[in-house]
């Protein structure tokens, strides 16, 4: 039971990695650096510090704003998604409880999720923008909510 919840939770970094690339970081190493374990200091040294936590929290909050200038490019233009790609592969696969095993498959979990809301919440935001006529700050600040609604759900499913 415990590997079906790793699936979905390191599915769930890697949808948050498609709709903000630092946010899934940030949640990630903010709660990886609340408590700890000496297996995880030695598997993710970088995300149990809660310095990284700091400073990723800040680029992900810089994240938040920039995402709202027309000057940004598309999240599907290949180095946008490659970030993104990345940022899911390493959050899903630190999302596996089985330090030993399985973080390979996690982070193909978590870099496939990626991919597909990359350009699930392209669409999305291209629906609001264009169909629907919302501006391009207010359709930004629903992807927001919806990304800080699910990085906090997701960092609970890690306690």
């Amino acid at each position: 039971m415990r590997t079906n919840n790793d699936v979905w939770t390191a599915a769930g970094f890697g949808v948050l990695a498609g709709m903000r690339s630092l946010t899934a970081p940030a949640f990630l190493a903010q709660e990886l650096s609340r408590k700890p374990t000496r297996a995880l200091k030695r598997a993710l040294p970088g995300l149990t510090s809660k310095r990284t936590a700091r400073r990723l929290g800040l680029l992900a909050l810089g994240e938040l704003v920039g995402d709202k200038s027309p000057a940004t490019p598309a999240r599907t233009a290949f180095p946008i998604l490659t970030g993104r790609v990345l940022s899911g592969a390493i959050t899903g696969a630190a999302a596996s409880r089985d330090r030993k095993g399985a973080r390979l498959g996690f982070a193909l979990i978590g870099a496939a999720a990626a991919i597909a809301s990359s350009y699930v919440f392209y669409g999305f935001r291209h629906l609001l923008t264009q169909r629907l006529r919302v501006p391009n700050v207010a359709a930004g600040l629903v992807e927001d909510g919806l990304a800080l609604a699910l990085g906090a759900r997701l960092t609970r499913a890690l306690r």
